[in-house]
């Protein structure tokens, strides 16, 4: 009997427990549906690691029985996948603006970023930036950087002149593969197009072939045109998903001469993120320095006085003033807390001109 007592005791524990914590699910997603909210208005994604691990790390710890706090991580990580699935369904309203045609990369980067937004594709990078100015779009995902053919500075000199901010910058692989129309044989082919950047990373390719080049506006759109024309001289340069897309055939896998290909994708939103302070954030920040020696020397050993360390630093030149540059600085480490304020403070002295581009999770690499 007192068996069955405690049975019914507990059952009875249970149940006015599962009855609390039904009241705070549905708060908890109250909140998330606002979390949801600020990530459209900012152009943020869905899933954001850096903030999960800190979450499940704090929380964990409150837990002092070992075994239970292995259940209960797991038992957090669970809520967060029901948090994004419903994220993701509130934020199917999404416009994600992109430079190119479906199956270019940058196609590929914002169905990864954002698998739940509506992607609308731009003829170029200036359209598709535009299109988040003017609210047309929630956000854009740019190339700013290949790990072959270095930097996308049509891009770069619009972070410095444009409104815009960094929302996140994100890893993507990129395999390059040399295809044509089916029936078609590698020793056919004369002339192979596609965008500069996929002809620079096959340069080596390319040239051991002897093929003629031809630029186009992207890879899609250089796959999209071989298709079309059913010329059996013509190849292009695609992703593998673009083949499928346009029914082309592969000839030969990863020809880009470096296997660690990656190009680096930057979403661009309107609004500023303000609560990046958790380990593993980086920043961007553009400037200008006075005409005065010194002044570029100055400004950089202001940013290591504070204890940031600069991943990247280069030039660009301004288009406006011949002979005179900018730069883009890449650091470790958020810009929003009190010593990146003081940094930034200190900086203006020695700047003309200082943008903080953003504070996002890095190294965020796409799958």
């Amino acid at each position: 009997m007192k068996e069955t007592m405690d049975l019914t005791e507990a059952r009875a524990q249970i149940d006015e427990i599962d009855k609390e914590m039904a009241r705070l699910f549905c708060r908890r997603m109250d909140a998330v549906r606002a979390v949801a909210a600020y990530k459209q208005k900012n152009g943020l994604p869905v899933l954001d690691e850096a903030r999960e691990s800190v979450v499940i790390e704090r929380n964990a710890a409150r837990v002092e029985d070992e075994e239970m706090r292995g259940y209960y991580v797991q038992y957090l990580q669970e809520n967060m996948k029901i948090s994004r699935r419903f994220q993701e369904k509130l934020l199917k309203g999404m416009r994600v603006a992109f430079c190119g045609v479906e199956g270019a990369f940058a196609a590929i980067a914002a169905g990864k970023i954002f698998p739940s937004a509506q992607r609308v594709p731009y003829p170029d990078f200036r359209a598709a930036y535009d299109a988040v100015v003017s609210g047309e779009c929630d956000s854009a995902v740019l190339p700013i950087e290949n790990s072959t053919a270095g930097e996308v500075g049509n891009v770069l000199d619009m972070m410095f002149s444009g409104s815009l901010q960094v929302a996140g910058v994100y890893d993507l692989f990129i395999a390059q593969h040399l295809m044509a129309c089916p029936g078609t044989h590698r020793a056919d082919i004369k002339k192979v197009i596609s965008h500069p950047q996929a002809l620079a990373q096959c340069a080596e390719y390319l040239r051991e072939h002897g093929y003629e080049t031809e630029s186009y506006e992207n890879t899609a759109l250089a796959a999209c045109y071989v298709a079309q024309a059913g010329d059996p001289t013509l190849a292009a340069i695609a992703s593998d998903e673009t083949a499928e897309l346009y029914g082309l055939k592969i000839l030969e896998k990863n020809i880009n001469h470096k296997n660690m290909n990656t190009t680096r994708f930057a979403v661009l939103s309107r609004s500023v993120r303000a609560d990046s302070v958790a380990k593993g954030y980086h920043s961007i920040l553009m400037f200008t320095v006075s005409n005065e020696a010194g002044s570029l020397a100055e400004a950089v050993g202001i940013i290591g006085k504070y204890g940031y360390n600069m991943r990247c630093l280069r030039s660009r030149p301004m288009k406006e003033l011949m002979w005179q540059y900018y730069f883009y600085v890449e650091t470790e480490g958020s810009l929003t807390t009190e010593r990146g304020r003081e940094m930034l403070a200190e900086m203006k002295g020695c700047c003309d001109k200082l943008k903080v581009l953003g504070s996002f999770a890095y190294p965020a690499e796409l799958r």
